[in-house]
Order: structure tokens, then sequence, then C-alpha cells
């Protein structure tokens, strides 16, 4: 794993120690993951909806797609 220093104002630096206290994080670095990890996951979810707006027209949803979806879902039709 690689280590990465940041400077943070005594504010800051208190409010991690708040959060890691807090949330029951082992250490700052713990948290500063999580916020990451969160923060790519945001970016990603956000590519797909951009993605899903720009992808046109939706097919229309009844029964029949939803039956279609258990089935395939089951193994009873292969793509």
């Amino acid at each position: 794993m690689s280590t990465m220093n940041i400077s943070l104002p005594e504010t800051l630096k208190s409010f991690v120690d708040q959060q890691v206290t807090g949330r029951g994080y082992g250490t700052s670095s713990e948290y500063v993951r999580e916020l990451i990890r969160r923060d790519r996951d945001r970016e990603q979810l956000r590519a797909l909806i951009l993605e899903g707006a720009a992808s046109g027209p939706a097919e229309t949803v009844d029964q029949s797609y939803f039956d279609e979806l258990r089935a395939l879902a089951r193994g009873d039709i292969l793509e």
C-alpha cells in the first residue's frame, strides 16, 4: 500500500479525529480511504446516469418485460 501525507488546518484535523472516534474508524487513514471510495463510487454512478440519459428512448416496461427478465435470471433464456 502506498503512503500519502496530507496537511490539514487544525479545524479539519479536529473534524477528522471526531469522525474517526464517533463513527468507529480505527484510524484517520481508514476514514479518508472511505471518503475517497465514496467519491469514486459517486463519480462512477454519475457517469452511468449520464450514459443512460444519452442512450436515447427507453423500452416500455410492462409485465412481459419482467417475466422475460425473471426467465433470464433463472437461466431459462440464453442471451
